[in-house]
């Protein structure tokens, strides 16, 4: 008998999961308030409810007598997914403190408190609260809402007047009314970030990478217009902070899950922040598949209708130094405007190092002014892998000479391009 799997979310990065689902013979029933939404183009059944009515989604499942549920790659649904399934009874991989932790920004500084793990300086404001500058901290700060991802709501403020006007502007975004001011880690620091998986109670560090940020959009939250792995930071990061968070991890009672934590890294000081309990945007899982031999896709299905997560040779396959190998994730960030034209895309899905392209736009489409600073405009994440970092620079070369994407007046809308890495830095003995 066909089993059935609510899916939580409507984002592309959610359609992928989708698809992996179709493929393995489940009926998929995405729920989500755009009846227009991508993962629900492939969906075997849809809905159109808000991700927060628990009430009508418990009554969907109930009424289709669902076998699981399953949140996509959105933040801000994963505590309406931990309820929904408490309602159902059946398999959730978050428990009340990891929501607490993992899914507001207020909640996890607590934690990173409690275990000595280093944060960014800052204070949160609410809408009750006096707008007064962190007395620790200098312009420029970083506002963001506390409950939002994907850069959604976040600027950068450099003088008093501009961050008065910004902290009420920036409430608008937070369910809970709460802001978060901190220092702006400026392009003098590193980001890098590392992905976890949790079975039977253990945590597994799957991957860690470095990430290359755009700063050419004004004050809106820098995004991310590559990442490669494993980080050159990576044994640093394992001797010094991997210790703290797995102590955290133990205290969160952590039994099941992915989690990917972001850090900046100024003069070998690790920044944390950030932390995301479930699939990513950025899906380092597409380079563990390739590489590793294990989806997290199909192991947090599994997980959702069975129970069981992961196959018993897990701790075996899982290397986060990709078995001497490299991969790396280009992101093609657009400016405003309507697309034209995309050039070139078949070419490099046929690249021999190219594995997979997550596609967001296509010709037709308009990426809108308000979506700048936030990954909303990325129009593709290519992910590519080779045996060491000079065949990955090759291949991010190939991409830059190959995809050209212009707008109605014939301007290339692309931001910025990914560089080559230094190669010298991610070459590991």
């Amino acid at each position: 008998m066909t089993k059935k799997l609510i899916i939580l979310g409507g984002n592309p990065e959610t359609g992928v999961l989708v698809d992996i689902a179709n493929a393995m013979g489940i009926h998929t029933i995405v729920i989500d308030p755009n009846p227009n939404a991508p993962a629900k183009k492939n969906a075997a059944e849809t809905h159109d409810i808000d991700g927060f009515d628990i009430d009508g989604i418990v009554a969907v499942a109930r009424e289709r007598k669902v076998d699981g549920v399953l949140v996509g790659v959105a933040d801000i649904l994963v505590k309406p997914y931990r309820e929904i399934c408490e309602r159902l009874g059946v398999h959730c991989y978050a428990n009340e403190k990891t929501i607490e932790a993992f899914c507001s920004k207020d909640g996890y500084k607590r934690y990173c408190a409690e275990y000595g793990v280093q944060d960014i300086p800052g204070i949160y404001l609410t809408r009750d609260t006096a707008v007064k500058k962190p007395a620790n901290v200098d312009f420029p700060v970083m506002v963001k809402p506390v409950d939002s991802g994907g850069g959604v709501g976040m600027k950068i403020c450099r003088d008093q007047e501009d961050y008065i006007a910004t902290v009420q502007n920036v409430l608008r975004f937070s369910k809970k009314g709460v802001v978060l001011v901190e220092k702006y880690m400026d392009s003098n620091c590193d980001d890098m970030a590392v992905y976890y998986t949790f079975k039977d109670g253990v945590p597994y560090l799957s991957a860690t990478y470095d990430r290359y940020l755009t700063r050419l959009q004004g004050d809106s939250s820098p995004i991310a217009i590559g990442t490669v792995y494993p980080s050159t930071y990576t044994e640093l990061f394992v001797k010094d902070v991997h210790p703290k968070l797995c102590e955290m991890f133990k205290g969160l009672e952590i039994q099941t899950g992915v989690l990917n934590v972001q850090f900046f890294v100024e003069d070998n000081v690790f920044y944390s922040y950030d932390p995301g309990f479930r699939l990513q945007g950025e899906a380092p899982h597409i380079h563990l598949a390739h590489i590793n031999g294990f989806d997290h896709r199909k192991m947090l299905i599994n997980y959702a209708l069975t129970g069981v997560f992961g196959e018993s040779d897990f701790s075996e396959r899982n290397d986060y130094m990709l078995k001497g190998g490299a991969a790396c994730s280009v992101w093609v960030l657009l400016k405003g405007g309507k697309i034209e034209s995309i050039e070139g895309l078949d070419t490099i899905k046929s690249h021999k190092n190219v594995n997979f392209v997550v596609e967001r736009f296509k010709v037709g489409d308009t990426v809108k002014d308000e979506w700048i600073g936030t990954e909303r405009q990325v129009l593709f994440r290519i992910y590519t892998a080779a045996d060491s970092i000079f065949g990955i620079n090759e291949t991010i070369e190939d991409i830059k000479k190959t995809l050209k994407v212009t707008d109605s007046n014939g301007d290339d809308m692309v931001i910025e391009w990914l560089n080559p890495w230094k190669t010298e830095d991610y070459i590991f003995n």
